[in-house]
């Protein structure tokens, strides 16, 4: 099947997606973090604080996230997109009017287990089981939704900021998600419920059987994945989050750095086309060792540029990695452990990226506070997702012996 007829003949819910990823943007670090400056301003908050807050807040989402992923398992998404979108609505609110630290807290908690949390988990589990010779292919068009908010939203709030409060951009913000609501309803009137899709037309896993999350839990394979599942979601919100700190070490304007994000949307969006392409041909079992030495090579490259003119060739490094993170992972759990409770399983892979997210941020910060900038941890940081490609090798190459023939 043809790219233009794959896309006319599953456009509603492969709309239904990107419309769920690119709401995603409001609770990603990519986007909070345009604001970070203003609310450590409104808030009297040190680097320490204010990474320490969003970590805390980002760890209780991880943990909310174990039990809310496993909905995905049990309601339709033409149901739980939008009762979600509505209170990531509330959540921007939240943030636009908050009062106090604890409101601010609140309004984090709520932003990255709607945003980041919920909103992608749904996408992605419904393109896996929605679809199964075409899944990469699925997850790569559903994830351009947040390739685009990455590419439009930082560089536009940055630039109104400079017109409109910080708050009042948060009200804009819930204008978004809100309007989201009708059109994500449209594209899914003749949606069918999850569970009688993967009823239907289940795939299984290791030893050709269906997998329950506790299996999986209990099963090395997972362990060995863990510091792969932290390491890019940690250290790609840290840069990410210490964005101003950066460019503040680096000696450049916030928008000089802000200026190259585009080109690691761009690359993003390419690799995710790629890697869709490679997982339908090859499988994500094959991927899955590779998918972070582009990552560990743009901390290293990035630790030494001194110009923004020689950053921008280390970003599209960045861009490899964060636009292969999530068709692999969603793959990794269904092509593992099968798809018939594939909601409940890769709620437990979100949740370690998510608890990743939340560790970096307030790791970085706490290390600058110490007197360890953000461009001394990047060596260290590339080490780290080399280590954990090596764990991912040994891994996955004993566990594909179990896996099924290919139909």
């Amino acid at each position: 099947m043809s790219l233009l007829t794959f896309l006319r003949t599953n456009a509603p819910f492969l709309g239904a997606g990107a419309i769920l990823t690119f709401c995603s943007s409001f609770g990603q670090t990519f986007f909070v973090s345009v604001f970070a400056g203003e609310i450590r301003a409104a808030y009297d908050l040190s680097h320490g604080a204010w990474g320490g807050i969003y970590s805390v807040a980002t760890m209780c989402s991880a943990a909310v996230m174990l039990w809310a992923g496993g909905l995905t398992d049990r309601f339709r998404v033409r149901g739980l997109g939008p009762f979600m979108l509505a209170l990531l609505v509330l959540a921007c609110l939240i943030m636009a009017a908050s009062p106090a630290v604890w409101t601010l807290v609140l309004s984090i908690f709520l932003l990255r287990f709607l945003g980041q949390g919920m909103m992608s988990h749904i996408a992605f589990v419904a393109m896996a089981r929605w679809f199964v010779a075409t899944r990469g292919r699925a997850i790569a068009i559903a994830a351009l939704g947040f390739s685009f908010g990455e590419a439009v939203l930082p560089v536009s709030f940055v630039a109104l900021m400079t017109v409109v409060d910080w708050r009042w951009l948060w009200v804009l913000a819930a204008v978004l998600p809100l309007a989201a609501i009708p059109a994500l309803r449209h594209f899914l009137k003749l949606e069918r419920t999850p569970q009688s899709i993967a009823s239907e037309s289940p795939a299984v896993g290791m030893h050709g059987r269906f997998w329950t999350r506790g299996e999986a839990l209990r099963h090395p394979l997972f362990w060995m994945m863990v510091p792969a599942l932290l390491g890019p979601p940690a250290f790609g919100t840290a840069f990410i989050f210490q964005q101003v700190h950066l460019a503040g070490v680096k000696g450049w304007a916030h928008m000089e750095l802000v200026a190259l994000f585009p080109i690691y949307t761009v690359t993003a969006i390419v690799t995710v086309f790629v890697v869709g392409w490679l997982m339908d041909r090859f499988g994500a079992g094959r991927l899955l060792p590779f998918y972070q030495l582009p990552l560990a090579a743009f901390f290293l490259l990035m630790s030494a540029v001194t110009t923004p003119w020689l950053a921008a060739f280390a970003m599209p490094l960045f861009g490899m990695t964060q636009g292969s993170l999530n068709t692999i992972q969603t793959g990794f759990g269904a092509e593992f452990y099968g798809t018939r409770h594939l909601g409940s399983i890769k709620a437990a892979i979100v949740a370690t990226g998510v608890l990743g997210s939340a560790l970096g941020p307030g790791l970085s910060g706490w290390l600058i506070d110490f007197g360890m900038d953000f461009e001394q941890q990047m060596p260290w940081i590339a080490g780290y997702h080399i280590a954990a490609s090596v764990l991912v090798w040994v891994g996955v190459t004993r566990a594909r012996r179990t896996l099924p023939a290919p139909a």
